[in-house]
């Protein structure tokens, strides 16, 4: 029961600055263009 009383809190906590990090993520535009990047490398320049 200890355990949980410390993994609970751990384990929320981790998620909370995942989020906030993938909202940082959204907001600086990192999931905007996800087609362009692996098709450039088809094409000759």
């Amino acid at each position: 029961m200890n355990a949980l009383l410390f993994l609970v809190p751990v384990a929320l906590g981790l998620g909370v600055v995942f989020v906030i990090l993938f909202l940082i993520a959204v907001h600086r535009g990192q999931f905007d263009d996800l087609d362009d990047p692996p098709e450039r490398i088809l094409h000759d320049d």
